[in-house]
């Protein structure tokens, strides 16, 4: 682990490591070889000389992209030996994907509070705030993923709509829910359900949605799909083109609780976000 980051993992078509990195990757990355920064795995320094067979793997860390900084502090909700539960902002990923490194909650935890092992336990997107859990030891990282892929943690997040009084609450929609890699939008088909939220209407405009499922968009899909778009979602029912450095129009969703009973004691935990929707995110401390 390097400033919260663990190396880049590369499987290898075979052969001279030097000059299949440089082929692949570009002279940033047989600079790397260069600078004795690339090894294999068993730790052994990757040289110019280094012949490797096919399906061997080499360990580099990656040079991160320019990012802008996420400005909104993550109060922690509850730390002990075993789990971290923080209260995630909006705009700020879940772990690194795509442009997004070190703005991230994972990489911002792991260096504040110095645990390398810590991992998330299951994950928010990006755009939504709220409660998120993370395990802070490897060895006890699959417990609590499995709690959350079995489904056995309950959930209620809050969410900003419109109003309209032909619709009747509360409401259970059900459908399939696709989402592909290569589309921003997810969205619905025909056939078997595989995604189920219960909307429930607490008053001028504020829901109560408790997902049943896990499909990604789920929320924000169910919602658009009876006319009341969340308030400030820039992907639903229309993408919006929105510049990365613009945090003036929060999704207004919140992950508001997570219920389940400990897998190591048996406690029943619940955690619950001082956030709503509609409330500005407190700055990060300077």
């Amino acid at each position: 682990m390097r400033d919260g980051l663990g190396p880049a993992r590369v499987r290898l078509r075979g052969g001279a490591v030097l000059v299949e990195l440089a082929d692949r990757f570009g002279e940033d990355a047989a600079a790397k070889v260069l600078a004795g920064e690339v090894v294999d795995a068993d730790g052994t320094v990757v040289t110019a000389g280094t012949v490797l067979p096919p399906g061997a793997f080499v360990y580099l860390y990656r040079d991160l992209p320019a990012e802008v900084e996420v400005p909104f502090a993550m109060p922690i909700l509850h730390r002990d030996d075993d789990i971290v539960v923080v209260d995630k902002p909006h705009f700020l990923a879940t772990m690194p994907r795509g442009g997004h490194v070190a703005q991230t909650a994972l990489v911002r935890l792991r260096r504040e509070l110095d645990l390398p092992e810590l991992s998330p336990a299951h994950r928010l997107d990006r755009l939504t705030a709220g409660v998120l859990l993370f395990t802070a030891r490897r060895e006890i990282r699959g417990a609590y993923q499995t709690l959350f892929a079995r489904g056995e943690v309950s959930k209620v997040y809050l969410a900003r709509a419109g109003v309209d009084p032909a619709l009747t609450f509360p409401m259970t929609l059900s459908s399939r829910i696709i989402k592909e890699r290569s589309r921003l939008q997810a969205y619905e088909e025909d056939g078997e359900p595989n995604a189920e939220t219960l909307i429930e209407h607490l008053g001028e405009g504020l829901y109560r949605l408790t997902p049943r499922t896990g499909r990604t968009h789920q929320l924000r899909v169910h919602m658009a799909s009876i006319g009341l778009p969340i308030s400030g979602d820039s992907l639903y029912p229309e993408v919006k083109d929105v510049a990365p450095e613009d945090f003036s129009t929060p999704l207004q969703l919140v992950s508001h609780s997570l219920e389940f009973d400990d897998p190591l004691t048996g406690e029943r935990r619940r955690f619950v976000s001082a956030r709503a929707p509609g409330c500005a995110s407190p700055p990060l401390p300077r």
